[in-house]
């Protein structure tokens, strides 16, 4: 899921926003302004109801961003990379670059989101009953009550044991630190996030054919998020099963074309070496250090008027905003991070000077090598015997 919308960094962390919020946002707002308001205390202005909604609405993407922000920070303190927050239809996703290194570490990072979530509930449940009790606006009330309650039930629900939700990685934490291995943990969480979202698509289909036809469309469209991002995570489990001790530099592209800082972005999309290998280059400075990375797509963004004063280092995608990597980290933990795209690769160092490239495709190149392999040593080895 990418944002359509960037808000910047906070915590030093990249915060974005999908389109979709934007459809959440609206049936909050539209939900509480023409129903459960003037439903709960009738008699006020319909300006009063949609004003208090849309601000509740606005609030409640606070709180689901404060919530992956608990996720990112106790990413942080135990030493995962966090890359980015974007929040959608369905709330948010913390992208994480690596895995924890530990059950303990697993279990922090999961458990942070739904344990702020709990409070922030907890909190807005007490304002409204101390604002109850000082005689505060109806609307108000109800609206802080809404708050608090969606947010117990957000953390509830992310508590679940299936993934992707939060307590499908408590689930994983859990058995690997039973089995002592990551990637039968991950396998297992998988699992049960896809029971779960199938388990919800027959309860959606049902609600549904009662003729409750909007909780069920609701509820089909959750299960299909669950079911599709839950078999991402086994596949991801299985491919960090066939990279297993496979490092970096087995699969990147060594000593690839790169662009000197201070070519001009005309006399970059002149060259015959740029325009006809690859889609993305490494830019240098001296030495082979790595500055950044810099696409075609990107270069021919730039208006033809400014082409011949701007270079490439002012044109391209800085390094704080590309994955680096060393060339003998290991490879499945970039597997989050390769999605297709010009613009996603990583730049792999060695001593701190560029050593090479890896995209989507080199990984790809890379486990089918390896399965190919095993499957020919599995063959030979039944042969043999």
């Amino acid at each position: 899921m990418r944002a359509t919308i960037s808000l910047g960094r906070i915590a030093g962390v990249r915060v974005g926003v999908h389109w979709s919020v934007l459809f959440i946002l609206a049936l909050i707002a539209l939900g509480l302004a023409e129903g459960r308001l003037p439903r709960t205390y009738p008699g006020e202005s319909r300006a009063v109801y949609w004003s208090i909604g849309l601000v509740t609405a606005m609030v409640f993407l606070a709180l689901l961003l404060a919530h992956e922000l608990a996720h990112a920070v106790v990413a942080r303190r135990n030493e995962v990379g966090v890359d980015d927050i974007t929040l959608w239809l369905l709330g948010g996703v913390a992208r994480l670059r690596t895995e924890a290194r530990t059950p303990a570490a697993e279990l922090r990072i999961a458990g942070a989101g739904p344990l702020v979530s709990l409070a922030l509930g907890a909190f807005f449940a007490l304002v409204a009953w101390l604002l109850g009790q000082t005689g505060a606006p109806g609307p108000v009330v109800e609206a802080l009550a809404w708050l608090a309650a969606i947010n117990i039930v957000l953390a509830v629900f992310n508590a679940i044991p299936a993934a992707p939700l939060d307590g499908g990685r408590l689930l994983r934490a859990f058995l690997w630190w039973r089995t002592g291995d990551r990637l039968r943990a991950a396998a297992g969480a998988a699992a049960a996030g896809r029971g779960f979202g199938w388990f919800l698509m027959l309860l959606g289909v049902l609600l549904f054919a009662r003729g409750d036809i909007v909780g069920g469309l609701w509820l089909v469209m959750i299960a299909w998020f669950l079911v599709a991002a839950a078999t991402v995570e086994g596949r991801q489990a299985q491919l960090r099963a066939v990279l297993a001790g496979v490092p970096v530099r087995d699969a990147m592209t060594p000593d690839p074309v790169a662009v000197p800082a201070r070519l001009t972005v005309a006399d970059f999309l002149a060259d015959p070496r740029y325009r006809y290998r690859h889609t993305a280059f490494p830019v240098t400075g001296e030495g082979r250090v790595p500055l950044g990375l810099l696409t075609l797509d990107g270069a021919r963004k730039v208006p033809e008027a400014r082409r011949q004063a701007m270079t490439a280092e002012q044109a391209m995608t800085p390094l704080p905003d590309v994955t680096v990597v060393d060339a003998g980290d290991p490879l499945a933990d970039l597997l989050p991070e390769l999605v297709p795209g010009a613009e996603n690769r990583a730049l792999v160092t060695e001593g701190g000077l560029l050593a090479g490239i890896v995209s989507a495709s080199d990984v790809s190149r890379a486990v089918s090598w390896l399965m190919a392999a095993r499957k020919s040593g599995g063959r030979t080895g039944r042969e043999g015997g």
